[in-house]
């Protein structure tokens, strides 16, 4: 999520007819749960629009509210998101779930309406953490509310800095990441750098705080540190399985070394750790996306087909295969 008032971006719609077989994957009696961390989301959609139709519960409108989040899907993820709240008001994970989603509609929304959206994200993310106090995810969503919203709507980074403290015994990486993230808005680059590599040795070297080094390096145009911070990544302790998919993204955004982009994305599509954080349909597409850019359009073609497999209304891949099919 972004929130610098004014840097919003409508969502454009475009629907792309095109034909892809069904694959058939194992597991067919996994669990929503499941389906959704292996990026299977028709599927979860399916089950959960089935299970709602003859027992609705607070847990099956929060899920089907995450399966509309992985295709960006925010305005018809809103809904159900309100409804588990509704149904079970003093959960912190479907609060802090609707404030993600109001954030991500706010992110693309018109200056006034973002205004209004991003104080419905505050509340959300305030009774997250009033209600699951212990939720490191929670208290990290509200911090990074408060270092990049206006003060306006709420923000602060007073307010962050408060919540990295209280983020230090649950997740000592995170909370030296939230002060590294205050440190760059401070334009003190030097600390920034400092709490970057105090996470990587709170993590014990693990992937997740060597991608945000890696980011950090991006954002101050430091790419061949970024470069070697990915590749270290590789190799770490793999504490957040999504790290791979994001670090490959970070290499097409700035056109660095896609041999290692792809490589991170095949061993994490071949792996049975796949997250809910990072999709498996998002995962084939931005592999296709790297291989179409080296000219390989029948492999690009396959993975375009594999992520529409898994998520047949997602629109990036459905673009994508039209491309490469000319």
């Amino acid at each position: 999520m972004r929130w610098i008032v004014g840097d919003w971006h409508p969502v454009h719609l475009f629907l792309v007819l095109v034909s892809f077989p069904i694959l058939s994957f194992p597991f067919a009696a996994q669990t929503p749960q499941t389906l959704l961390a292996a990026g299977r989301v028709d599927q979860a959609m399916q089950t959960l629009e089935q299970q709602i139709s003859t027992s609705p519960t607070a847990e099956a409108y929060n899920l089907l509210c995450r399966a509309h989040f992985e295709l960006d899907n925010w305005d018809a993820g809103i809904p159900p998101c309100e409804k588990a709240v509704s149904l079970a008001p003093d959960n912190g994970l479907y609060h802090l779930w609707l404030g993600r989603i109001y954030g991500e509609k706010a992110d693309r929304s018109s200056f006034l309406t973002a205004a209004g959206m991003a104080k419905k994200v505050r509340s959300e993310f305030e009774r997250a953490v009033e209600f699951s106090p212990d939720s490191w995810e929670a208290r990290t969503d509200l911090a990074e509310f408060y270092l990049e919203a206006p003060g306006i709507v709420g923000g602060g980074k007073d307010k962050a800095r408060a919540q990295a403290e209280q983020l230090a015994p649950l997740n000592p990486a995170m909370a030296h990441w939230l002060k590294a993230r205050i440190a760059e808005r401070n334009k003190d680059n030097a600390a920034a750098e400092q709490e970057y590599r105090a996470a990587i040795t709170a993590s014990q070297g693990g992937a997740r705080a060597w991608l945000n080094l890696a980011g950090f390096y991006r954002h101050t145009n430091r790419l061949d540190e970024m470069e070697q911070a990915l590749r270290t990544m590789e190799s770490s302790p793999l504490d957040h399985p999504g790290a791979f998919v994001d670090g490959a993204s970070l290499l097409s955004r700035t056109g660095r070394d896609y041999p290692l982009a792809i490589r991170l994305l095949r061993r994490y599509v071949a792996s049975p750790n796949t997250v809910e954080e990072a999709p498996a349909f998002k995962a084939h597409y931005l592999l296709g996306e790297l291989l179409e850019k080296q000219g390989d359009r029948p492999g690009a073609a396959e993975e375009y087909r594999t992520a529409l497999a898994m998520a047949h209304s997602f629109r990036r891949a459905q673009e994508g295969l039209k491309r490469v099919a000319r």
